[in-house]
């Protein structure tokens, strides 16, 4: 089973990582696609983070009609700050049959070096790469196991979702409508 492992904060989730995760599974060879929810990245600031069991569920929310999605909360098992090595680690000793890769944007290529073990990580996993704005090739862009796809890109971020809200601003369709209706009733981000 091919799996693409979409980690990350997802606060809020968005039709951006959604755009992304259909892209991968029908332009790719993956089977399935995992958002997998980090309780804390330890490269982000934990200011404007809601709790994880928030950010699992509106991912929940967000892809509970698709079977080529799962959500997991792996990560809020494991030993804290979450690290990506020691995810992969688990997972791979959890589920042997699988085939797991990596999908990160290429901005999170650039700093891969900032990332506990990434040497491991680059050299026994296949990382599929999207383009993200103003992120050029760099010099883990030719390793062997790094693919960058051709996915469109996605000018979108959680952080423009959130100052929006802040601001007050109507952007329901920049969510999928179940996750907009959850961060609104629960006054998220206001």
């Amino acid at each position: 089973m091919k799996t693409g492992l979409f980690f990350g904060s997802f606060n809020p989730v968005h039709i951006g990582h959604l755009a992304i995760a259909n892209y991968m599974v029908e332009f790719t060879d993956l089977n399935e696609f995992w958002f997998v929810v980090s309780p804390h990245n330890p490269l982000k600031e934990k200011k404007s983070l809601l709790k994880s069991h928030h950010r699992f569920d509106m991912v929940y929310k967000a892809i509970e009609n698709d079977i080529r999605f799962q959500v997991t909360d792996i990560e809020f098992r494991l030993p804290q700050p979450s690290y990506t090595i020691n995810t992969l680690a688990y997972l791979r000793e959890r589920y042997p049959k699988y085939e797991f890769s990596l999908i990160m944007g290429m901005d999170n290529l650039e700093n891969i070096q900032k990332w506990k073990n990434y040497e491991e990580i680059i050299n026994n996993y296949r990382i599929l790469v999207y383009p993200r704005p103003k992120s050029k090739k760099n010099e883990w862009s030719n390793k062997k196991n790094i693919n960058l796809v051709e996915a469109p890109i996605m000018e979108i971020s959680s952080s423009f979702i959130r100052k929006a809200i802040k601001e007050k601003k109507d952007i329901r369709y920049f969510l999928p409508s179940r996750v907009y209706e959850y961060i609104q009733q629960m006054h998220f981000y206001e």
